[in-house]
């Protein structure tokens, strides 16, 4: 029979249906660890100026901080499993644990109240994962800063 169907094509290609539906799952999990990642981010930012001005602003920044740094453990954790199971680049681990390390300098340096650092830092930790986001979310076998696994047909 000359006409094949998608999980004939899936199976004659190495994967089950199955398979693209725990791709998508991965996929998703990445995406949404990404999103929570700069809503943190974002929410930082604004307690930064509520830091500066009111006396619940530090309670609300350490609060934050707090969620930021598990957000970005919980991106690394999602590129993983993008990566090991999935078969995608081991790109998105890198870009997600050099995340984590500027989280990480992040608290360092805000603990040690060098807002010199601790600032600009943060500005940067805000641009890039706004730029993680919006890779990630990006149509095509690339999205996710090339997590996905794309076979020719």
């Amino acid at each position: 029979m000359a006409t094949r169907t998608t999980a004939d094509r899936a199976t004659a290609e190495g994967t089950t249906a199955d398979g693209a539906t725990a791709e998508r799952r991965t996929r998703t999990f990445l995406r949404a660890s990404i999103a929570l990642q700069t809503l943190a981010v974002f929410f930082q930012a604004a307690t930064a100026g509520l830091l500066l001005s009111t006396s619940y602003g530090e309670t609300l920044h350490g609060v934050g901080a707090r969620v930021m740094y598990g957000a970005s453990m919980l991106y690394v954790t999602a590129a993983v499993l993008a990566w090991r199971p999935g078969g995608g680049s081991p790109r998105p681990v890198l870009y997600a644990s050099g995340f984590l390390a500027l989280a990480s300098a992040q608290v360092v340096l805000g603990i040690a109240h060098v807002p010199a650092l601790h600032v600009p830092l943060g500005v940067l930790m805000f641009g890039l994962s706004v730029l993680a986001l919006a890779r990630g979310t990006s149509k095509g076998p690339t999205a996710s800063g090339g997590a996905l696994r794309h076979r020719a047909r």
